[in-house]
C-alpha cells in the first residue's frame, strides 16, 4: 500500500483527496495535517464522511510517507517545504501555483514537473515532484493544445470561462458567500488571470509563437465545475479539426471528444474533461468542461500519483456523475 499524507486537509481540495484516497485500492492515508483542526475528527470539516472514516486531523507530519499532497494556499507550499524536509524517497505533489512555471520549477534541488498527463505523461512517470496544474489552466490547455501541436494557433484566441464558487476556496469572501453568489454572475481578473502563465508555457512547448490569448474568467452561481469556450480563426474544415483533436487524445484516459454539444453536469464529480468542436464560417469554437476540484485539482493529483507509481492511470478515479 502507498502511504499518503495530506497537508491542508480541511479545505475543498484536501477533502476531495481524502474521499478519493479512502476508496483507492492501492493507498492508505497515514495522516491529514491541519494547523486549524489538529485533534479534531476529519468529519468536523467534511461531514459527508461520517460513518466512512474515523480519521483525525493532526499537527504532526510523517516525513517518510511514500507521497505527500500539498493542499495549501498559493505561496504557502514553498514555506512549508522549507520548514519540513521530507525524505528523498517521498513523492511530493503540490496543488498550489508555487512551482508551475519554468522559473519556479527548481526548488532546493527538487525539480518539479508540470503535472498535465495529456502533455507530459512520460515525464510524470519518471518524476518525484509534481506541480499540479491550475483548474482554469487545465480546461483551457486541453482545449488548445491539439491546435498548438499542429502550429495552428496563429491568430488571437478569445476565451470565456465560468467557474463554480469552490474555486475560491473554503473560506467565505465578499464574492463567494451565498447571498452574493446566488443568482449572480460576474467577471474577475480580466485578461490578467495568473493561470495564463502556465497556459502559455505549455502551448509554447509545441508552438513557439502563438496568437495572443484574451482570457475572461467568470464567477458562476453554482458550486463546482468549469465550462470554457475558446474561439479562434481556423482555415481548415470541421472534419480536419476533429481529426486533429481525436489524434491528439487517442490515448487519453480522461479527455474525450463529444460529437454533441456538452454541458457542465456531465463532468461534475468526475475526473473527465469533455471537449466539443463547432465551426462557424472561419471561426473554430472549442468548448471544454471539467470539475475544478477533480480534473482541475485533486483528481488530477491522484492521476499523477498513479503514473508515478506505475499504477493504472485511472485507478481509484472511475467516478461517475449523474446528469441530474
Amino acid at each position: 500500500m502507498i502511504k499518503t499524507g495530506i497537508i491542508g486537509g480541511s479545505g475543498y481540495t484536501g477533502g476531495e483527496l481524502i474521499r478519493i484516497l479512502l476508496n483507492h485500492p492501492a493507498t492508505e492515508i497515514d495522516f491529514v495535517f491541519s494547523t486549524t483542526r489538529a485533534g479534531k475528527k476529519v468529519t468536523t470539516a467534511h461531514p459527508d464522511l461520517l460513518g466512512i472514516t474515523d480519521l483525525e486531523f493532526t499537527g504532526d507530519v510523517n516525513l517518510n510517507v511514500n507521497v505527500v499532497f500539498l493542499c495549501l494556499g498559493h505561496g504557502n507550499s514553498t514555506a512549508f517545504l522549507k520548514a519540513h524536509d521530507f525524505s528523498s524517497d517521498t513523492v511530493i505533489i503540490d496543488l498550489s501555483n508555487d512551482f508551475r512555471l519554468h522559473a519556479d520549477a527548481d526548488f532546493n534541488g527538487k525539480q518539479f514537473v508540470y503535472g498535465l498527463p495529456e502533455l507530459f505523461k512520460s515525464d510524470i512517470e519518471n518524476a518525484k515532484y509534481i506541480a499540479n496544474p491550475g483548474c482554469f489552466a487545465t480546461a483551457i490547455q486541453l482545449a488548445l493544445l491539439p491546435l498548438a501541436k499542429e502550429n495552428l494557433l496563429e491568430n488571437e484566441v478569445h476565451i470565456n470561462a465560468v467557474t463554480g464558487s469552490t474555486g475560491a476556496g473554503v473560506s467565505p469572501s465578499a464574492t463567494s458567500h451565498f447571498s452574493w453568489r446566488n443568482n449572480n454572475v460576474s467577471w474577475y481578473k480580466p485578461f490578467t488571470h495568473q493561470h495564463l502563465g502556465e497556459i502559455n508555457e505549455s502551448l509554447h512547448s509545441f508552438q513557439e509563437n502563438t496568437g495572443k490569448l484574451f482570457f475572461m474568467p467568470n464567477r458562476g452561481n453554482f458550486t463546482r465545475g468549469i465550462l470554457a469556450t475558446s474561439y479562434t480563426k481556423f482555415d481548415g474544415s470541421i472534419a480536419e479539426a476533429k481529426k486533429t483533436y481525436e489524434d491528439f487524445y487517442k490515448d487519453a484516459v480522461f479527455t474525450h471528444m463529444s460529437q454533441e454539444p456538452i454541458n457542465l453536469k456531465q463532468v461534475v464529480n468526475t475526473n473527465q474533461c469533455h471537449i466539443h468542436l463547432h465551426k462557424h464560417e472561419d471561426i473554430l469554437l472549442i468548448t471544454s468542461a471539467i470539475d475544478n476540484l477533480l480534473k482541475g485539482a485533486s483528481g488530477q493529483a491522484v492521476q499523477n500519483m498513479n503514473l508515478i507509481f506505475g499504477l493504472e492511470e485511472n485507478l481509484g478515479l472511475n467516478l461517475k456523475a449523474g446528469v441530474f
